[in-house]
């Protein structure tokens, strides 16, 4: 059984970040039920999922190291063609969008995530959504989820132009909240998002869901936990 860990020999583990930057796919919401629609998509072949969200990711840092910005949802739909193309399986761009958005857009929070998200607005923290996805992609994504009044703040890298886990859209999120790099705390259960905050300068927890794991050549991490709520059972007790 996996147990939340701190690291003791960072001076600043006890001291309350002044926000707190959630990541929101896998980390607040379920990728389950997405997994089914795009397997079926992909001839029920589920074993291309993890290429499909690898490639996507892949194409998120090809597009904004060249400078460009398309929205999340439609690179991917893009690289849901290109996996499948290269298993024989034909689906249109237009299709392809209506699967990518309709699956991303329904998707439930994981159990514990309510309770935690109330658990650490009661304890007065800041709580601020910080995603790849579009604006008006977790706009709805949190309508139909019931996350919406969590927050305090919801910022997708649509309004920078440049997805994570590029250092200057790190920077920019801690702009927006007026706060300083270290008083920022990033929540999330991907490595590369995790490594991508603390090179920035932020903090960073890790949930570490099904499948995940922290890059091992970033620097550590404060908190790892194997779900939201016994993140936010430790960030209660710090001053």
């Amino acid at each position: 059984m996996k147990h939340p860990q701190e690291n003791k020999t960072d001076s600043r583990v006890r001291l309350r970040p002044k926000v707190l930057f959630f990541d929101v796919n896998e980390t607040l919401l379920d990728l389950t039920n997405m997994k089914k629609q795009l397997g079926n998509a992909l001839g029920g072949k589920e074993e291309l999922l993890s290429l499909w969200f690898t490639t996507m990711l892949q194409y998120t840092l090809v597009t904004s190291a060249s400078g460009q910005y398309k929205h999340f949802e439609h690179i991917g739909a893009a690289t849901l063609q290109m996996v499948a193309a290269n298993n024989g399986i034909t689906i249109s761009q237009e299709e392809a969008r209506n699967i990518v958005l309709a699956s991303l857009r329904s998707l439930p929070p994981h159990p514990e995530v309510t309770s935690a998200l109330s658990l650490l607005k009661k304890h007065g923290y800041t709580l601020v959504s910080f995603t790849n996805s579009s604006n008006e992609g977790v706009k709805n994504q949190f309508l139909n989820a019931g996350l919406t009044d969590y927050f305090d703040a919801c910022l997708s890298i649509e309004d920078v132009g440049k997805f994570k886990p590029f250092t200057d859209t790190y920077a920019w999120g801690a702009h927006k909240m007026g706060v300083n790099l270290d008083e920022c705390m990033l929540i999330a259960a991907h490595g590369w998002d995790v490594a991508g905050a603390l090179w920035a300068g932020w903090r960073a927890a890790f949930v570490s869901r099904p499948g995940q794991q922290l890059y091992p050549l970033a620097p550590k991490t404060e908190i790892v936990a194997p779900d939201l709520k016994q993140v936010a059972d430790i960030l209660i007790t710090y001053k």
